[in-house]
Order: C-alpha cells, then structure tokens, then sequence
C-alpha cells in the first residue's frame, strides 16, 4: 500500500490505535476531534472522497472505539463511506494521501488494509445483516465476549434489507448487537419517505410510540452526536443491556467545516480532488449525467406520462432538472432499489412510463423486479443506468460491469448504449416511445466529441468503412478509441471497418449477418465478458458463422477490477485506442 507521510498534528499523531485513543485524557478529546476535522479537510480536498459524512462522525467515532475493543468486538460502517475517521484511529493515518488511489487506501471499509475492517461493504442497508449473522456465530462457537456493533444511517435505514434484519434481531433478545443510528437527516439529499418525520418526533419527544421498541429491541436516545461524553455513556449503557438495542446518534452532515456545512444541496458528500479535473465537464460537452437530465426533462414536456423514479439520488443521477419541471411527476423512494423498480412495474401497469435513473452497480440488487415484476409482464419502464463500466476511485463495488451480462439474459428488454451526447439524446427517445422494457447505459465523465455515422447496417451505425477483413464492433464510447485505432492500423496497411451497435440487446440481424463475412470480428466493451457484447454477438453468429476469428476485448470475469482512474483502468485492461491496436495486430500478423 502506497505510504504517504503524515503531517497531522501532534495529538492526532500520537494515536496510532483504539489503544492510545482509550488512554487519551477526556479533556484532550475534543481537541482530537478538531485535528481529525482539519486532517480531513486536508486530505480530502487534495485526494477526492467523500468529505461530508466522515466530518459528520468524528465523535461518535471517537466514542465507538473508546468504548469497545476493536477488532475483538466487530465494528460494522453501513454503506461503509463514513468510515474514513475510523481507519485514521485504526494505524492507517500515515497512508492517507492514497485515499482512493490505485494502490492506496480505499474509500470503504477493506480486509486487505487492517483487521478493524470485518465487511467491505459499501453498498448500503446491509450492514445490520451482516451483525446479525456475526453476532449469531459467535453464540454459536461461544464467543460471547465479542460485541457486534453497527452504524447506520437514517437514509440507509430506508432500505428494506435494514427493517428485514430488524425484524430478526427484535425477535431474538439473547443477540446483543448494538445499533448506533447516525441521524443527520440526509443520505445526498433529505432523507425519503416517513422515517425522517418519525426521527424527528423522537428527537422532539413528540412521538406516539417508538417504532424501534414496537419491533422489540430497546432504544436509547437521542444523544448529541457530538458530545463524546454523551456517546460514550449511551455505548455503554446500550453494552451492558446484553440485548439487541439501538442507540439514536443525532450528527450533522459536514460539521466543523464551513463550505460543507452551507452546502444545501448534499453537505458537500463527496468532493473532487482540488485542482483536478476528475468529473468536471469540459466548457463544450457537459457530462453524460447532466446531458441525460435535460433531455429527460424536454421529454417531459412532449411526453406526460413520462415519470421519474430515483433511490435517493436525485442530484447524482440527474433528475433534479425533471424534478424542477415535473415535481409531480418525480419520485425519491429512498435507497430502495428492489421497491423503485417494482413501484415502477405499478406505474407502468396504471399506464405511465417510469423511467428509472440509477447507477449500473445499484442496479443489480433489483434483478429479481427487472425481471419478474418488470419484464414478465412486458411493461414499458426505461432504465438509465448511469456510470457503467469504469466509474473510477470508487473501485470495484461501483464498477459498472455486470449490467450487460443481467440484463441480456432478460426476455424482452432492449438494450442501448450510446457513444456520445447525441446518441444519447437520441436513443433515450427511442427507449422512452417503446412500449416494453428498455436500458440505456453511459459511464462516468464526459461523452467524446460527437461521431459522424459513414452508413447504416440496420440500427447499427458504421463509424469507419475499411472495406477490408477486420470488424470492429464498440460498445458505446468505446468507440472513439475503435475509430482511433482503425486510423492507426489503416496506416500499417491493416483496413478496419468500425461499427457502433447502438442497441445492444438484441443485436441486429443485419449487424450480425455482416459480421458473418468477416476474418476477424473484435468486439469492445467495459463489461465482463460473460454476457457480454463479444458474447452475444458470437452466440448470434452461431458455431456455423463463417467468420473464423473473434477476439472480445473487455473487462476481466476473474477478479474484481481495483479502484483507479477510468482512462487508466481502460488502458490497463486493453480497451484504449493502443490495446486495440495491439490485439488486432497480434491476430493478423499471426495468421
């Protein structure tokens, strides 16, 4: 792991783990939480990460690992993207100039790192799953003297997979797993639903009846998140009860730090690196997320049963000028992916049109409602799945490589994926005028310049005509690079034809019918290859198709794919206008 030196301030410095921290003087406490605050500020800014929920959790933080023995007793960090003040008390201060860098810290909780870090979690509601099932093992193999704690958030506890763990541990009161729920009020924006209000009575003694104690664990609460003192003696009183119980934390997302805490829109979630220009949009192309938004939103003006579902995301994935436009017509339910799509499987059946704007990764927890409350029966439901493929320092439980491999396997669904912000427009139309279930993938960033289309084969748009016996078949931007490459090796006297799918799923006939008449067909995608673009196509082909050669260039199915920019992940993988080249090269020459 890269090793960066740390210039934390000398308090901060001198805990290099819970066993110092425990040590530490009462009275020095709150000067520690300052210099956690500024070294996160620090660090952030100059790395990328998400800034607003950690500065929310220094003293709980504090708190948790002061009252319980890390790693004997398991601390568990729902969604896992808070966790950053928690791996600078567990001996990983010195490293954190790599957050979120190829071969760095990463930004979730990770086993390789430390012993601290049980789960890699970093999607969100499971972390209290994960607590019943440990706390479950270790009254079975008489390890009753490890705790399990978990930290949830108010916008995470809007995911059914937490009421679903609830449910059991209410009903099991000799399993002493301790709840600590981190009420800010928000996941990116307000918290969804019903929840926040019923929160907020509690905070306010105004509630009839205590949701929580109703399911049959107790409940402790609300505590000033950021009093340590106030933590520590409600961790402790939650510890000694030996029974499932929930402590209420109330924090506030981006303390301590002034632009994050006048930041209304998320509290300042997550930051790009200062001075870089990872996500910034150049001055003529907006990104792919904001080009979708405003189509979507014109859309809505022509189309009025065009609704807008999002799982608590409304600002990352584009809605927010739809929800501008239509608010009557736009739907946060929480980070609740199963509910969103089957919700939109009722819409759809009262009529309307849902399209549902999520990102690739979270699509997979509602494979089950793609597929049996959405496709079986037919319904016309869009589904924008933003940052597919590579999205980046986020690492591999936010790539986007499973979409293509799932949603081909789904009767029915047809599959878009655009190569630049005017196939985009274009396809989102297309998707949003049929009357069946159809997807639309793009990545994170900016969409390359637009793309002139030479001729039609079906839908299919030929980018390159290089009337000779190579074929090159891109998915979606990856075209830019397949065009680059067919100039470099039309050069070395190798003739390249390249071709845009457009529609992924199902291919077109009369795509595959000219793939047919070629030597070598090389297909390119930031997907795995199971299911895959290369797949398809070579299933569409057939074992009788008289082209000999195919060559499926795409992401690895052998290991998950690490944190890392996207430009360098793709050409570390052979998907750059080089690794193309390179591939084609090494057939021909050895034929």
């Amino acid at each position: 792991m890269t090793q960066v030196e740390s210039r934390a301030a000398p308090l901060l410095a001198s805990v290099s783990g819970p066993e110092e921290l425990r040590r530490l003087p009462r009275h020095l406490l709150p000067g520690l939480a300052q210099e956690l605050r500024t070294e996160l500020v620090r660090s952030v800014l100059r790395t990328g990460g998400h800034l607003g929920p950690n500065l929310g959790v220094v003293e709980l933080t504090i708190a948790l690992h002061r009252v319980f023995e890390s790693p004997r007793d398991v601390l568990l960090w729902d969604v896992g993207h808070q966790a950053y003040v928690h791996k600078m008390l567990t001996g990983r201060l010195a490293s954190f100039g790599s957050l979120r860098r190829e071969g760095g810290l990463s930004g979730y909780p990770c086993r390789a790192e430390s012993e601290h870090d049980v789960v890699e979690n970093s999607h969100a509601s499971t972390a209290l799953s994960y607590a019943d099932g440990l706390a479950k093992a270790f009254a079975l193999t008489g390890r009753r003297d490890r705790r399990v704690v978990a930290v949830v958030g108010d916008g995470a506890l809007t995911g059914g997979l937490c009421w679903e763990a609830l449910n059991n541990l209410g009903a099991a009161p000799d399993r002493p797993v301790v709840v600590v729920l981190n009420d800010n009020g928000r996941s990116y924006d307000e918290t969804a639903g019903r929840l926040p209000q019923h929160l907020r009575e509690l905070r306010e003694g105004s509630a009839h009846g205590n949701l929580f104690e109703s399911l049959g664990l107790c409940y402790l609460g609300p505590v000033d998140g950021h009093d340590v003192d106030a933590v520590e003696r409600a961790l402790r009183a939650a510890a000694a009860l030996q029974q499932p119980v929930v402590v209420h934390v109330v924090t506030r997302k981006g303390r301590g730090h002034v632009a994050a805490e006048l930041d209304e829109a998320d509290r300042m979630h997550t930051v790009a690196p200062h001075g870089s220009v990872y996500d910034v949009p150049s001055r003529s192309i907006p990104p792919w997320t904001e080009v979708f938004g405003d189509e979507l939103a014109l859309l809505g003006d022509t189309y009025p049963e065009l609704v807008a579902i999002t799982a608590a995301m409304l600002r990352p994935t584009g809605l927010l000028a739809f929800s501008r436009r239509h608010p009557d017509r736009t739907f946060d339910v929480g980070i609740a992916e199963q509910h969103a799509v089957a919700s939109a499987a009722g819409l759809a059946a009262a009529g309307l049109h849902p399209v549902v704007a999520i990102y690739s990764t979270f699509l997979n927890r509602a494979f089950d409602q793609v597929l049996m409350d959405v496709a079986l029966h037919r319904s016309p439901v869009t589904f924008v799945l933003d940052r597919a493929g590579i999205t980046g320092p986020d690492g591999p439980s936010h790539h986007g490589m499973w979409d293509l491999g799932l949603l081909g396997l789904v009767p029915g669904l047809r599959l878009a994926a655009p190569r630049d912000a005017r196939q985009l427009r274009a396809l989102l139309g297309e998707c949003v005028r049929h009357d069946g279930p159809t997807a639309i993938r793009f990545p994170r960033g900016t969409p390359p310049a637009p793309m002139a289309a030479a001729s039609r084969w079906g839908t299919a748009h030929v980018l390159v005509r290089g009337d000779g016996d190579v074929l090159v078949v891109a998915l979606g931007p990856l075209a830019a690079p397949a065009v680059d490459a067919a100039r470099a090796l039309h050069r070395e006297g190798i003739r390249a034809t390249v071709v845009d799918p457009r529609w992924v799923s199902p291919l077109d006939p009369a795509l595959v019918e000219r793939a047919g008449r070629h030597r070598l067909v090389v297909t390119v995608e930031d997907n795995a290859p199971a299911g895959g673009l290369g797949d398809m196509l070579a299933r569409a082909l057939g074992p009788g198709s008289p082209a000999p050669g195919h060559l499926a260039l795409a992401l690895p199915d052998s290991a998950f794919v690490r944190a890392g920019d996207r430009s360098g992940l793709l050409r570390a993988h052979g998907l750059d206008a080089e690794g193309i080249c390179r591939a084609v090269r090494k057939h021909v020459c050895a034929r």
